[in-house]
C-alpha cells in the first residue's frame, strides 16, 4: 500500500503563490504517475496537472493552470510539488494527491482519475 500525504494548502490573495507538496510512503519503488486531483463540493473531480516518475514529464489537465502552475517531483524522496502562482478566485478547491503504478501518465483527465490507484486526504486552498 502507499500512502499520501498532502501540505502547503491554505489562503492566499488574488495574484499570490502557494506550493502544495504531496509525500509518498510504502510501496513506491515501482515508476509511477503522481498529480494532483480539484475536489470542489457538488462537483465531480477534475484533474489538474500529474507527472512522470520515469520521464518527469507534465501532464496538465487544465488549460486554465498552464504559465501559472508547475509540477515537479522528487524521486528520491517520494515526492511532488505543486507550485501556484498568479492564483485566482476560481483556484479555490481542495487538491488532493493522487497516484497511478504506471510507467507514464494518461493524455487525458479522466483516464488520470479512473486509474489512480491510490489518493491523499487533500489540501484546501483559498484564494480571495
Amino acid at each position: 500500500d502507499v500512502q499520501l500525504v498532502e501540505s502547503g494548502g491554505g489562503s492566499a490573495q488574488t495574484g499570490g503563490s502557494l506550493t502544495l507538496s504531496c509525500a509518498a510512503s510504502g510501496s513506491t519503488s515501482a515508476p509511477t504517475c503522481m498529480g494532483w486531483v480539484r475536489q470542489r463540493p457538488g462537483k465531480e473531480r477534475e484533474g489538474v496537472v500529474a507527472i512522470s516518475s520515469l520521464t518527469n514529464t507534465p501532464y496538465y489537465y487544465d488549460d486554465s493552470v498552464k504559465g501559472r502552475f508547475v509540477i515537479s517531483r522528487n524521486n528520491t524522496q517520494n515526492t511532488v510539488y505543486l507550485q501556484m502562482n498568479s492564483l485566482k478566485p476560481g483556484d479555490t478547491s481542495m487538491y488532493v494527491c493522487a497516484l497511478s503504478p504506471s510507467r507514464g501518465c494518461p493524455r487525458w483527465s479522466a483516464d488520470f482519475i479512473t486509474y489512480a490507484r491510490d489518493w491523499g486526504q487533500g489540501t484546501q486552498v483559498t484564494v480571495s
